[in-house]
């Protein structure tokens, strides 16, 4: 068994260093604080009017080969070369120069973020040219600097690799870098390779990792060649493990086995499947020479945050060669607490995943939801009944308004509370997490390429249709909050001039028209046969807000096709709220008859009558989309125990506390007449007073003392 330990996570502290730059110069290069494992740039820059201007000059690493974490000796950078030049040079460059050239490539690639295409080509070929260079293992310190240039360019963007022209380098580099793990046993932070003899005519040969992940690479903790085992192992802590059962060749007397492990997909650009998550996707490659394997056996423990995914289905894959793209081929995958693979050839091989979000509950706020629109339908079906049935107490057009408001609000939490949670989802989240208490035997036929590690909701054009009359409904009912506004301050601040005409028409058009045309732009522009996550959530069915990394997306129809148009109508309302607030209900009524205390009341509960019936509190739901996460919570709360009961508040207000509601009520629980008599004998007196006064002052004035004379409830 050969085994590779490393001490655990250190640093090595902040250094300076002297060392002899050329004949006559001799530079002092300061170090910060180095992690252990890992190299780390001089302060020092190449001068401006060199080739590398501005470049760092050295590079050191903090070795941890020993129990103390040690610096190893600065590598100095030449100045007047660039990546092309030595590129150029590599090729024909005796072994004394390569050394050199290593070197040099490795502190030119120091700064992954800023390596362009052009410089991961240049240093992927001069890593090939050295690497197929002969004996090239047995100069360490070359094989090292190559190896720490190749960990380098796996940590460049993601966006430099995704160029043809890049295709045929990476192509030559795995390629190359099968042949040279025969032979090599090197570690760094991206990337591992590891060999091992075969000394019997027939035995099994296991490789595994195990991850540091304080550190986040493989050299942190752990590689392993065992062999002779009887099959994988169970230990979760190891990521990645390759099982070959192997037959030497009888002619070979220097059979071996080398395995490359890659921390991530960069060098194996798929064109067909799509990555959108950032974590690292491990590849695995196993080749032998000198040998021959009837089966391979693979064993995956990915990491990834579990708090906000969940793994719905996974893909064995090798890279082909011949498509420069992921393939099936010979391969079978099963699962148990590890993403199996068992495939019939060696190459380097992958596990695609695909993964659906992992949806958080806020249990507290989703029982107040349902509670409060309970609550709110029952509230809502007895104003409309109640309105209906009293409508010759009143103005038409109020009834019609009002009637109006409620059964759209009605009918959007009939279905909210039926229909907002898409059980399709749920019951596909339930059978993920199941799945893993089971064994699942290799299978062939269920083992498809995957072209995403996103998984789209299965086709539910239920959900979608529910999303829709939600959509509709909601809007109709903020627009209908917003002509119920413009009546308010047509019959209140403009009371001597009569409504326009066709007015029931015109508002009707407006409240279930314009509402319909949003939601049918809204469909155009973003649903497509397969593609309802443009439109709608997949947990629930509602408008999508969110992008793939769970951003609120500025491209969603959550934003423009809701947000924006009620942002509009509650400013409308507030701004017509305010103006009632100042010229009717506050304003000061010298007719006022009762006391103080309870014309003050009367004045807060018309005050929350307007507010309640325009939908104000809805404001509170754009302060949901702070960032901090203890005030969203806070203002959710608020938002969801405020317009979950909306219309509970309208039953209450503008139902349960008319004097017409309250004399029915007394006639069917006498227990009630006696203080209502009371309160509306002293009630009528004051409205007898009002009407002697002047008649100028009717309009207005009237509406502060009884503002439910025409518009509100008759309050008593």
């Amino acid at each position: 068994m050969l085994y590779f330990s490393f001490c655990a996570v250190n640093f090595c502290d902040n250094s300076t260093s002297t060392v002899k730059i050329s004949d006559s110069d001799i530079n002092l290069l300061t170090f910060e604080q180095i992690i252990a494992g890992k190299y780390s740039n001089c302060k020092e820059k190449c001068e401006p009017d060199t080739v590398n201007g501005n470049a760092s000059i050295a590079i050191q690493m903090c070795s941890r080969e020993e129990i103390t974490p040690a610096l190893k000796p600065s590598q100095i950078l030449n100045c007047n070369e660039n990546l092309d030049s030595l590129a150029s040079k590599v090729e024909t460059a005796d072994c004394s120069k390569v050394s050199a050239i290593a070197s040099n490539t490795q502190i030119l690639t120091s700064m992954p973020n800023q390596l362009t295409t052009q410089n991961i080509a240049a240093a992927a070929n001069i890593a090939v040219q050295i690497l197929k260079k002969p004996n090239v293992s047995e100069d360490f310190q070359t094989s090292v600097a190559v190896m720490a240039t190749v960990s380098q360019l796996l940590d460049a963007n993601e966006t430099e690799f995704v160029h043809n022209n890049l295709v045929n380098v990476t192509t030559s580099l795995t390629k190359t870098m099968e042949e040279f793990s025969l032979t090599a046993n090197i570690s760094q932070p991206n990337i591992a390779v590891q060999s091992a003899p075969l000394k019997l005519s027939s035995s099994t040969i296991l490789f595994l990792a195990q991850r540091n992940t304080a550190l986040g690479d493989y050299c942190s903790r752990k590689l392993e060649i065992q062999e002779n085992v009887p099959g994988l192992i169970g230990d979760l802590s190891t990521e990645v493990q390759i099982l070959f059962n192997i037959l030497r060749n009888s002619s070979s007397d220097n059979a071996r086995v080398g395995f490359v492990l890659y921390q991530n997909d960069k060098l194996f650009q798929s064109r067909i499947y799509q990555s959108h998550n950032t974590f690292s996707k491990q590849i695995i490659s196993g080749n032998i020479d000198g040998g021959t394997t009837s089966s391979v056996e693979i064993a995956f423990s990915p990491k990834y945050n579990t708090s906000e995914l969940q793994l719905r289905d996974h893909a064995c894959v090798f890279w082909d060669y011949t498509i420069n793209d992921w393939s099936t081929t010979g391969c079978a995958k099963g699962r148990d607490q590890f993403l199996r693979c068992r495939c019939n050839h060696t190459t380097n091989f992958a596990v695609l995943m695909a993964f659906q979000i992992k949806y958080k509950y806020a249990k507290p706020l989703e029982y107040i939801s349902y509670i409060g629109v309970g609550l709110s339908v029952v509230g809502l079906v007895i104003t409309i009944l109640f309105q209906i049935f009293t409508r010759k107490t009143r103005k038409s057009s109020v009834t019609w308004m009002l009637v109006s408001l409620c059964f759209s609000m009605l009918i959007f939490n009939i279905i909210f509370i039926s229909g907002i949670e898409n059980q399709n989802a749920r019951n596909h989240s339930s059978d993920t997490i199941s799945s893993y208490k089971q064994y699942l035997p290799y299978d062939t036929a269920s083992n498809t390429l995957l072209t995403s590690d996103m998984v789209d909701p299965p086709a539910d054009s239920w959900c979608t249709a529910v999303a829709a009359l939600l959509h509709y409904f909601l809007l109709a009912t903020f627009m209908w909050s917003a002509l119920n506004s413009a009546q308010l301050y047509l019959m209140l601040l403009r009371a001597m001039k009569p409504l326009p005409g066709h007015f029931l028409i015109t508002m009707s058009a407006i409240g279930w028209g314009i509402p319909a045309l949003v939601v049918t732009v809204t469909l155009g522009a973003t649903y497509r046969e397969g593609k309802a996550l443009n439109y709608r959530q997949e947990e629930f069915c509602w408008l999508a807000a969110l992008d793939q990394n769970q951003n609120f997306s500025v491209q969603k129809p959550m934003l423009w096709s809701f947000l924006l148009p009620v942002a509009f109508i509650l400013l409308f309302n507030i701004n017509i709220f305010i103006k009632i607030s100042i010229a009717v209900i506050w304003k000061k009524n010298k007719f006022l008859t009762r006391s103080k205390k309870d014309s003050l009341m009367r004045n807060m509960i018309s005050t929350i009558a307007i507010v309640v019936v325009l939908g104000i509190t809805w404001t509170i739901g754009y302060l949901m989309l702070i960032s901090n996460e203890k005030t969203s919570l806070v203002f959710s709360y608020l938002f969801c125990i405020l317009n979950a009961t909306q219309g509970l508040q309208i039953c209450i207000l503008y139902t349960f506390r008319t004097t017409v509601f309250r004399k029915k009520v007394s006639k069917v629980f006498p227990i009630f007449q006696v203080p209502l008599y009371l309160h509306s004998k002293t009630y009528n007196i004051s409205k007898s007073h009002f009407r002697h006064s002047q008649e100028t002052f009717r309009s207005t004035q009237t509406s502060s003392d009884n503002i439910s004379l025409s518009t509100f409830p008759n309050w008593s």
